[in-house]
């Protein structure tokens, strides 16, 4: 068995481009099924696994996080690691790191229950962002344009209940040019960048949004790495929006959130950056 390990759950292109960027560089690792994968601790000391390092890809963030943990408590190198996981797959988390960094963020509030909320809501003023603080691919976040709809999207919270239902992320909802950038960061680099442009106020690409080629200009650079830095990203993407009103030293910027398992199939063509490649290079070197 290799020393080098992908866990997947799911193989979509993005996992295929990483297979074939490995068996480019001529690199022996192991595919491993993270759902049929079994781990023991039973002697301390002992290695159960082959492996070195891992690449975590895992679709399920819950399944990504839980078999990262285990791995690192027998030895094993995972990228990114399960703190990583922990911060950037919680909005509130990751909101909260980058503000004890000084790096700059859309105006953000939470709450702990549907009365708070709804005065926060106010407070902010309309039209405003609520979103799960966990969740990807804009799913559930929705735009409060009135009270109205306010009172109805907190109701439906409240009604589903579960401990996610009971946290409210507010943010304002940011001005920006009908796009917003998505920053590649591997080994604290900022090696590419994507404009996502859409005319839906959600620009995700999962959401229909368009992906074209982002310059990486010095203030994209500095904020992506210096994200990614915050919350120990070792292989992420940043997801930035330029927002009008807001001036900062990276000329209006803000951090939206911080993706841990990225995804990159719409931006290899798109940079002109091999970027499955790049994250093999970087795992490759962590075998030291």
């Amino acid at each position: 068995m290799a020393e080098l390990a992908v866990l997947y759950d799911r193989i979509r292109p993005d996992e295929k481009m990483l297979f074939e960027a490995l068996d480019g560089l001529g690199v022996s690792y192991d595919k491993v099924y993270t759902p049929q994968l079994t781990l023991t601790f039973d002697e301390v000391g002992q290695a159960r696994v082959p492996w070195k390092v891992a690449i975590e890809r895992c679709v399920s963030q819950t399944r990504g996080h839980a078999v990262t943990r285990a791995l690192e408590g027998l030895g094993v190198r995972v990228v990114n690691p399960s703190h990583v996981i922990e911060l950037c797959g919680d909005k509130l988390a990751t909101n909260a790191r980058l503000a004890a960094a000084g790096l700059p963020t859309p105006r953000t509030g939470v709450a702990f229950d549907g009365e708070s909320a709804l005065a926060l809501i106010e407070q902010f003023g309309y039209p405003v962002v609520l979103k799960p603080t966990v969740g990807s691919w804009g799913r559930m976040v929705s735009r409060l344009n009135d009270r109205d709809a306010a009172e109805a999207v907190i109701e439906h919270k409240e009604v589903l209940g579960g401990p996610q239902h009971g946290v409210f992320y507010v943010q304002e909802l940011v001005d920006k040019p009908g796009r917003d950038i998505r920053a590649f960061v591997v080994g604290g680099q900022c090696i590419g960048a994507i404009y996502r442009t859409s005319e839906h106020w959600i620009t995700n690409t999962a959401r229909g949004a368009k992906a074209s080629n982002c310059e990486v200009t010095p203030q994209i650079a500095n904020l992506a790495e210096r994200s990614a830095q915050a919350v120990g990203g070792e292989i992420v993407a940043i997801d930035l929006v330029e927002a009008a009103g807001h001036e900062n030293e990276w000329g209006g910027l803000l951090v939206i959130e911080i993706n841990h398992t990225m995804e990159f199939k719409n931006s290899v063509s798109t940079t002109g950056v091999n970027i499955p490649r790049v994250m093999g290079e970087y795992a490759i070197g962590l075998l030291g």
